[in-house]
């Protein structure tokens, strides 16, 4: 099912665009899958993942649309701006492995000393850990100071149509289920904030359901619906945490990252923009496409 679409609107974009871009040019992804893994600080046999898609998962995620090998540069990239809308949270999911067992002495793990393990020591477990069915509705919109960004998105765009190669969500045995591009906005985080939620909605008489965002630039203007229960924006000024997820480089041997400011804010929602889940989420969003978008010149849900 393709949803992807190039959509124009006239509503006011409350972050600065990159100068001869339409304000708040844009995509639009959506993360979702039977397992996700973002690693933020995973060493050796412990593989974490954070709550929420990184900056370096997505990153890589372009770069591996792109055809980008891991030298090459990906400072384009790291310049874009990702603000995450958390649809579903998931539930955290613990995967133990074991490696080098049953194997002969000569093919067993290597040690840090170049030596073959022997006896007992043969055997390594792993902790792995994933989120299992969430989903994440994702912005990626061009930093102010870098005018080249509007051509950078149209190439995402289109590579993310085609990959070059298969793209995961943070891990490799993690693909995405369909559809992953959204498309191209004109006003996306307008669009990020009133796009079908890929949820069922909340019981009624139960308590109401709060919707996440997180981001790596103040939300105390992200255009949230008038009459929506809305948590303080002058929280959202200012950032919640730091998280070491600012890609340097993705090179084998020289792999680097840097911390970033992480920003959140939250809203309740109107009841009919929870989707549902699987086919009842991509009709609402083909609905909401074709209802919204369809005067657009160009809009094809």
């Amino acid at each position: 099912m393709n949803i992807a679409t190039t959509a124009t609107t006239a509503t006011t974009e409350p972050f600065a665009a990159s100068p001869g871009t339409v304000p708040g040019t844009g995509l639009l992804l959506h993360c979702a899958g039977p397992l996700q893994s973002w690693g933020t600080h995973s060493h050796f046999n412990q593989r974490d993942t954070a709550a929420f898609p990184t900056r370096s998962g997505i990153v890589g995620l372009l770069a591996a649309a792109l055809g980008r090998g891991r030298d090459e540069s990906i400072d384009d990239l790291a310049h874009l701006r990702i603000t995450v809308r958390v649809d579903r949270p998931g539930v955290l999911l613990r995967d133990l492995h074991t490696v080098g067992g049953g194997l002969p002495a000569a093919q067993t793990v290597t040690t840090a000393e170049g030596k073959k393990r022997s006896g007992d020591t043969t055997t390594l477990l792993s902790h792995r850990y994933y989120l299992a069915d969430a989903a994440f509705t994702i912005a990626l919109t061009p930093a102010p100071d870098m005018p080249a960004h509007a051509e950078l998105l149209q190439a995402c765009a289109k590579a993310l149509r085609a990959p070059r190669w298969p793209l995961h969500l943070g891990r490799r045995a993690c693909p995405p289920a369909g559809p992953l591009l959204l498309g191209t906005f004109d006003d996306v985080l307008h669009h990020l904030v009133r796009l079908p939620i890929a949820a069922p909605a909340p019981r009624p008489g139960g308590p109401a359901g709060v919707v996440e965002f997180l981001a790596d630039q103040p939300l105390d203007q992200l255009p949230l619906p008038e009459g929506t229960r809305v948590s303080d924006p002058a929280d959202a000024a200012h950032p919640a945490a730091r998280i070491n997820d600012q890609p340097v480089t993705f090179h084998p041997r020289l792999r680097a990252y840097r911390t970033r400011p992480l920003y959140r804010r939250t809203f309740t929602p109107p009841r009919d923009q929870w989707g549902g889940l699987g086919a009842d989420y991509l009709t609402s969003l083909a609905t909401y496409l074709s209802r919204t978008l369809s005067s657009s010149e160009g809009s094809r849900p």
